[in-house]
């Protein structure tokens, strides 16, 4: 069975969300992504406080694929250092999980 992920990624807006969805899905990177609400993330950025409204992504993968997604995300994404967190699913469904594997095998 294959490692499933939880990849974690937030977005500048709607449009870099979707795009970044729905090119992991028609490539196989991700089973599925959901694109939530907007979100407003408070951090340290270049030694300064800042403050910004994102997108959050939680894109379903698995280990096998996370080097090409992470990829395909730092290509599209406009930010130098785009949040971009993969955690392992440890238990689920198994039929879901299963799911996830077939439907990001190439």
């Amino acid at each position: 069975m294959h490692q499933t992920l939880l990849v974690i990624a937030n977005c500048p807006d709607e449009e870099t969300a979707n795009a970044i969805a729905l090119a992991a899905v028609e490539a196989r990177l991700a089973a599925c992504v959901n694109i939530l609400p907007r979100v407003q993330s408070v951090y340290r950025w270049q030694g300064a406080v800042e403050s910004a409204t994102e997108i959050p992504l939680l894109l379903k993968s698995t280990a096998t694929n996370y080097a090409a997604l992470e990829t395909l995300i730092r290509e599209r994404h406009p930010y130098d250092v785009p949040e971009i967190i993969a955690l392992p699913v440890e238990r689920g469904l198994p039929a879901y999980l299963n799911w996830v594997a077939a439907e990001t095998l190439k």
